[in-house]
């Protein structure tokens, strides 16, 4: 990966869907200058990708966009969110600075030292974080100007046991998390994905993780944009905690697209006040 190639990639859908799946942790890339940045060893570092990464919820983007009625949007991270995670405010909002895991992460998911002491985190927002805001702002904003509205779906994963960087990891851990927000995420979207992901043992709200993204440019702000997070937890469809996928990513994929068809046909409307993903 350098400067010229994009950390990120577009995957255009149908030009009147104005659903975009958003898969931001899916990937263990890491460019050898950033590499070079983090103290743990090649072992260490495999272990804590293990962890942090959501693995294979690209592949579960692909198979939904590919069975779904019509064809979403995908805005897919192609790099580590232990470069940038593009999910966390870039400044003193963001809770998860509490344990070292804002934009730019400085401990692991284990609280053990990731980045050295004073480790200067501008260069890398700068080069990875900003043009991903950006390039995100932008889809949504085609979306908007072309179809009058945008619906964003995060697609996410989560450990069955509770890691120790979690802030909110003792309350329920079910198979299916949805994040909401009391502006951006209408009842109707919210009971749509209720309904598409009622078959894998329990859907809950907001526990262990809460709250959606929506571009800043927009968030709080434009109503026309809709979001919901997606958390699944990992043992309905792999081996963790960075192993294979297993049957279960399937079936998954197949309630993904479904939901995509129902977000894809209007649900939209307003809300309340707008937070972001949290963990």
């Amino acid at each position: 990966m350098t400067d010229v190639a994009p950390s990120f990639h577009l995957l255009p859908g149908d030009p009147d869907s104005p659903v975009l799946l958003h898969v931001p942790h899916s990937s263990r890339a890491l460019p050898p200058d950033v590499r070079e940045g983090i103290v743990l060893g090649d072992e260490e570092l495999a272990q804590e990708l293990d962890h942090i990464t959501d693995s294979h919820t690209e592949r579960i983007a692909d198979l939904a966009a590919d069975a779904a009625g019509v064809t979403p949007w995908r805005f897919v991270n192609r790099l580590s969110r232990l470069v940038v995670d593009p999910e966390r405010f870039p400044d003193e909002r963001e809770e998860m600075t509490a344990v070292g895991m804002g934009a730019v992460y400085t401990r692991t998911t284990h609280r053990a030292e990731l980045r050295p002491a004073g480790f200067d985190p501008r260069p890398l927002l700068d080069r990875y974080f900003e043009p991903y805001a950006r390039a995100m702002t932008a889809a949504v904003a085609d979306r908007l100007a072309t179809v009058g509205s945008a619906v964003i779906i995060d697609v996410h994963s989560y450990p069955t046991e509770p890691l120790p960087y979690e802030l909110h990891g003792d309350g329920p851990r079910p198979p299916i998390c949805l994040g909401t927000d009391r502006r951006h995420t209408p009842p109707a979207l919210l009971e749509a994905a209720r309904a598409a992901f009622a078959g894998f043992g329990g859907v809950g709200t907001d526990s262990p993780f809460a709250g959606t993204y929506v571009p800043l440019e927009h968030y709080g702000r434009d109503t026309r944009v809709s979001a919901l997070m997606v958390e699944i937890r990992r043992d309905v469809y792999m081996k963790e905690p960075g192993g294979p996928a297993g049957p279960g990513l399937d079936t998954l994929a197949a309630a993904l697209a479904e939901l995509v068809d129902a977000a894809g046909t209007g649900v939209t409307g307003p809300g309340g006040e707008a937070a972001r993903r949290t963990g």
